[in-house]
């Protein structure tokens, strides 16, 4: 369910993710710095967290490739595009991720739990590497959903 790491990986630089383009989305992200927990209105996680003491990734697994599969199946003409697209996904994993901090937060009461590390300046790639999990990206067949939970500055 979560996973104890001595420290996460800082990188502030992790934040630009969220203005990168993607497609219809020139700019990256239209959330970025008007969303509650986006960039520029989140802190950094030392702002937050108290790093001194142990920190702890929350995460889910969604299975992307049988997803795949099923819609292709119900949508033969869809492009790949649309077959990944996180509207007929993204729901249902993040609910799974939900449910384990709701867990996980019943063990470790006056802990706080983020669900957008990378927001707050944390390279959560490399911090589940460090953690023994290796991430997909970009996602091909397992998308991971990581929360990072920790006591609050």
């Amino acid at each position: 369910m979560g996973l104890a790491c001595k420290k996460p990986v800082l990188d502030s630089k992790m934040r630009a993710l969220c203005v990168r383009p993607y497609p219809g989305h020139p700019k990256g992200c239209p959330n970025f710095e008007k969303k509650e927990g986006c960039p520029g209105r989140v802190p950094l996680a030392a702002e937050v967290f108290d790093l001194s003491k142990p920190t702890y990734f929350i995460y889910s697994c969604f299975d992307l490739g049988s997803h795949v599969k099923k819609m292709k199946k119900k949508h033969p003409d869809w492009s790949h595009r649309q077959l990944v697209c996180c509207l007929y996904w993204q729901g249902t994993a993040r609910k799974k991720l939900n449910k384990k901090i709701a867990t996980f937060l019943s063990w470790h009461k006056g802990m706080i739990v983020n669900t957008c590390p990378e927001a707050l300046g944390i390279n959560v790639t490399e911090t589940m590497r460090q953690c023994g999990v290796e991430l997909q990206w970009p996602p091909e067949t397992v998308v991971t959903h990581v929360a990072m939970a920790g006591w609050p500055k």
